[in-house]
């Protein structure tokens, strides 16, 4: 076995969950993930923890969506009760086919999402961590060779997790007592939003692993302004590019997209939440150096800000302020790399990428 995939199981089962023994662990992951599961079983094993596995199979998914009609999506109830029974959560990607489930119908993804809300949220009470193994489907998703995919994912996750928590913090430092964002990137996106009394949170793997970001949940209602995202992404096994969005008192009145519009369409109108936005992200971890169209590594990429519709972060919205409910969460990218700035409070914190804490940011 590759030494990298046990030091990233790991990092997953120590830094990440701190899985102790006789914890109940759930892995589910993808065939293409067999290794990386394999080195899991055996961390898990030295710690004394009762690992259980399901296969993720989204030609088996894709079959159940086309069979089934939307009226008679339910939750599975018995998956509700085994994620109560749960403390740890690992989900491997690294899936074949990216567009397997591209031509399931979007009302029945909408119902399979709203069915599937009770056991996501059950899944957030326990130690959740989501990652992905390097497959040969990543490597062609990014345009790379299968050697160069590999160093690139292990670069961005076998890394000294200590270090780039305390880089982190200098921005989850700025952004905690903040009250007002805006974030500005060419003549599409000028947007700005509250983040007044919620709290910001430093990614540094407790829950993603890549990790790289500091994050924070908008006040939902204060969102004003457009923006656009330059880079791709996926969803319900579609690709959509060039959203643009346009947000009046925190809701979306207006969107648009050069490619599966209607897949953004069917997204926006899964319940009220998702118009509004759950998240402001910003891109820290500096190994991810280029976009290879999976989510969990670019919206971590340096240079970058993503925003997600959708349900909010629970660790960011206190008790006393409004949280965002939505039965989804999805992140869309802003490349800040070139005129652009983020700013807060009125004060510029990052200008073309390059943050005021380091070297080469230009006060102007």
């Amino acid at each position: 076995m590759d030494e990298r995939a046990r030091q990233h199981a790991e990092i997953l089962v120590d830094h990440c969950a701190d899985v102790q023994q006789g914890d109940m662990v759930e892995i589910q992951a993808s065939k293409q993930a067999e290794d990386l599961v394999v080195a899991l079983y055996e961390a898990l094993g030295e710690r004394g923890a009762r690992p259980s596995l399901s296969w993720s199979l989204p030609r088996a998914s894709r079959a159940y969506a086309l069979a089934m009609d939307a009226e008679d999506y339910e939750t599975k109830t018995h998956d509700l009760a085994a994620m109560e029974e749960t403390d740890v959560v690992f989900l491997v990607g690294g899936a074949g086919n990216a567009f397997e489930t591209s031509d399931v119908p979007s009302e029945k993804s909408q119902a399979g999402s709203r069915a599937h809300q009770p056991i996501l949220e059950g899944r957030l009470g326990t130690r959740w961590v989501i990652t992905t193994h390097p497959t040969e489907a990543g490597a062609q998703k990014a345009e790379m060779s299968t050697p160069a995919y590999e160093e690139f994912v292990y670069d961005a996750v076998n890394k000294d997790w200590a270090e780039q928590s305390a880089f982190q913090a200098q921005m989850v430092e700025i952004l905690d007592p903040a009250e007002e964002v805006r974030i500005v990137s060419g003549d599409a996106t000028d947007v700005t939003m509250s983040v007044d009394g919620m709290t910001a949170c430093n990614d540094d793997g407790d829950h993603n692993m890549p990790a790289g970001e500091a994050f924070t949940s908008p006040v939902p209602d204060s969102v004003e302004g457009e923006v656009y995202f330059d880079l791709p992404l996926m969803r319900r096994g579609n690709e959509i590019e060039g959203v643009s969005l346009t947000f009046e008192d925190g809701e979306v009145v207006d969107y648009a997209a050069e490619k599966n519009e209607a897949v953004l369409a069917s997204i926006l109108d899964t319940d009220d939440g998702a118009r509004r936005l759950g998240e402001l992200g910003i891109g820290m971890n500096r190994a991810i150096d280029q976009f290879t169209n999976n989510m969990l590594f670019d919206e971590k990429m340096g240079d970058t800000v993503h925003l997600a519709v959708g349900a909010a972060i629970d660790e960011c919205v206190p008790e006393d302020r409004e949280f965002n409910d939505s039965a989804v969460h999805m992140d869309m990218i802003v490349d800040m790399s070139e005129d652009s700035f983020i700013e807060v409070d009125g004060d510029v914190v990052q200008r073309d990428g390059t943050f005021r804490f380091e070297d080469g940011f230009e006060e102007r």
